[in-house]
């Protein structure tokens, strides 16, 4: 299997960002590490080796992005707008440096997203956000309240743009609308894991807005690596 180890200054975040990309040929898939996670988590916990197989045919490429969460939603020390201000950094990293890399990598013009738990939530806000960019995306374990949970009561637009289960019931425009309905979403989640109602929150406003999704309930907790392992094998591999 080919793997790559990349590196390089972005001028989005003003530092260092890391990756590791897989694969020689296929789909480019973006994946996104837990809370606290790092780009080498998805390959730590195995989830590489569930997916292999797909890899080694060609069939799909993985790329696994680092983590600015410990700078945004997880940085307590700093104010909320500073936060989400770094959080627009990081959607400007993926969109400018890191799109273009997997563009003239793989020459796609698109890619998938996913990610277990924080990472789900990438995954999909990501999706939401650029769907002309991101046709697909799996979201595993998702949280999707991000802003009301972690920013202490504080909001502001730029934390209603980073919160899907308020953006999308409000969202009309039909440049969105016309992508989102080309588009597919995952959203994977135990019947009994704590983010199981966000879950179920955001497949309704698909099902309002006839977005193609599914809403795949899985029996348990769901909220750790075995059942995400059998997740990504169900919908990648």
């Amino acid at each position: 299997m080919r793997r790559d180890y990349v590196k390089w200054y972005s001028p989005s975040l003003h530092r260092e960002m890391e990756l590791l990309a897989f694969g020689h040929a296929g789909f480019p898939i973006a994946v996104f590490p837990t809370s606290g996670g790092r780009f080498h988590e998805y390959e730590d916990r195995g989830m590489i080796h569930a997916l292999a197989g797909k890899i080694d045919r060609g069939e799909l490429q993985v790329f696994c992005v680092d983590s600015v969460d410990q700078e945004t939603w997880y940085n307590r020390q700093a104010h909320p707008a500073d936060r989400l201000h770094r959080q627009n950094a990081f959607d400007a990293y993926l969109v400018r440096e890191f799109a273009p890399f997997v563009r003239e990598r793989t020459t796609w013009p698109q890619i998938g997203a996913t990610g277990c738990s924080l990472g789900g939530y990438h995954a999909i806000n990501l999706a939401l956000r650029h769907p002309d960019l991101v046709t697909y995306a799996v979201s595993m374990s998702g949280a999707f309240n991000i802003p009301k949970q972690f920013l202490n009561g504080y909001y502001d637009h730029n934390a209603y743009f980073h919160s899907p289960l308020d953006y999308l019931p409000d969202l009309h425009d039909a440049w969105f609308l016309e992508r989102f309905h080309r588009n597919y979403y995952v959203l994977a989640v135990g019947n009994h894991d704590p983010l199981f109602d966000q879950n179920v929150k955001l497949a309704h406003e698909f099902g309002i807005k006839q977005v193609p999704h599914i809403l795949d309930v899985w029996e348990g907790f769901g909220h750790d690596w075995p059942w995400w392992h059998r997740m990504a094998v169900k919908f990648f591999a």
